[in-house]
Parts: C-alpha cells; sequence; structure tokens
C-alpha cells in the first residue's frame, strides 16, 4: 500500500497473517465489483464473498469508500511497479522500450479490465488524485528509459516526442479501459499493445 492509503486513514497491517487477511479482503471487494458493479459494493456483500463477519471488514476499514480507495490504490500500485519493472528489463533501444512499456501497461489493464472500468466511473477526488499520481510516475519512468535511445528519434524535438508519446499511449490505454464496454475496438490488449508500440514508434522514427 501507498502513503496514499495513509492519508485516507488506512494503516497498512505489518503482520504476516494480517497481511494475507488484507489480501483477502481486497480480492473479495473486486470480485464483488468486477462481477455486480460499483452499486453492489457493499461491506456485507465483500464479507460474504471474503467468508468473513461485517465487523471484520470494519474493523480494518470505516465503510466502502475507504475499501473502494484500498482497492483502486493495490491496482495503482501494481502498474506504477510493473510499469518499473519492465522498464527495467527491457531490450536495449528505442523499441525495446516503447514495446516493454505498452506490454506493461496491457498486462495490468487485462488482469482487471472490468475494475478499471468501474473506479474510473465511480472515483471521487482523492481517488483522482492517486490516478494521477500513478499517471505521473509512470510517464516519468518512461520518459527516463526512453531518453538515452534519443539518438533513433528522428523529429527534431526528441524529448517532447517522447513525452508525447507516453501521454498519447497512456491515454489510449485508459480510454480504453474506460469506454471498452460500450466501444470495443474487437482487439485483445496483447494486440492493443502490439499497434500502440508499431504506431508510436512511426511517430518516434519520422523525420
Amino acid at each position: 500500500m501507498s502513503q496514499s492509503s495513509a492519508d485516507q486513514g488506512f494503516r497498512p497491517p505489518q503482520q504476516a497473517r494480517s497481511r494475507e487477511s488484507l489480501q483477502k479482503v481486497l480480492a473479495a471487494a473486486e470480485h464483488v465489483l468486477a462481477s455486480q458493479g460499483f452499486e453492489e459494493l457493499t461491506v456485507a456483500a465483500v464479507a460474504e464473498q471474503a467468508g468473513m463477519s461485517v465487523g471484520a471488514i470494519y474493523r480494518r476499514f470505516s465503510g466502502k469508500n475507504q475499501l473502494l480507495y484500498a482497492v483502486k490504490d493495490q491496482l495503482l500500485a501494481q502498474l506504477e511497479s510493473g510499469v518499473g519493472e519492465a522498464l527495467g528489463s527491457a531490450e536495449p533501444g528505442l523499441r525495446g522500450v516503447v514495446g516493454a512499456f505498452t506490454r506493461a501497461l496491457a498486462g495490468t489493464f487485462a488482469r482487471h479490465d472490468r475494475i478499471f472500468s468501474e473506479l474510473l466511473d465511480n472515483q471521487r477526488a482523492e481517488g483522482r488524485d492517486r490516478g494521477l499520481q500513478a499517471l505521473a510516475t509512470i510517464q516519468r519512468d518512461f520518459v527516463e528509459a526512453a531518453r538515452p535511445c534519443l539518438e533513433e528519434i528522428r523529429r527534431a524535438d526528441g524529448e517532447r516526442a517522447i513525452r508525447m508519446t507516453s501521454r498519447t499511449i497512456i491515454g489510449s490505454c485508459v480510454h480504453r479501459a474506460a469506454s471498452g464496454r460500450f466501444w470495443s475496438d474487437g482487439l485483445s490488449w496483447d494486440v492493443w499493445a502490439s499497434e500502440s508500440t508499431e504506431m508510436a514508434l512511426a511517430y518516434l522514427e519520422s523525420a
């Protein structure tokens, strides 16, 4: 859990058994959110899915909003770490960096496809701030990873082109997650990543 979780009044547990219990609660909340939607996400529904008492949930969370924030925070932390790890082990060169970035985004969104759309639809102000923080983090990581590849970029302003690429890929990914239920592009996340990589490289490598 990030510092943002603490800011929401939630303190991540220190003991292993408590951490396992927390993961059970968050997994149950994600299942309810994915299968039934935001309106049906209640503490009682999560408790039933987790096989726990309602009181056990309330001992950890003040209510639905704090629980929902914890789910979102965990998913965004996974996005941040996944992108960071992928860029850290990317193949050398511009294609390796761009491909690693798009695949890492696609992988996280694919694993939690329905969850992200529900969270985007129903986020509160503090949730938006956490989301923007995560997007800023992965954009910064991409720019830093791509900077050594500037000589491969044929555009006059390579730094600006790198930032433009990161914003475009991220924006496309978030838009796809938010609108996929109503406006499907018919692609798998893997194909989306491949196509997005090729479009980004075409832009970066054009004079």
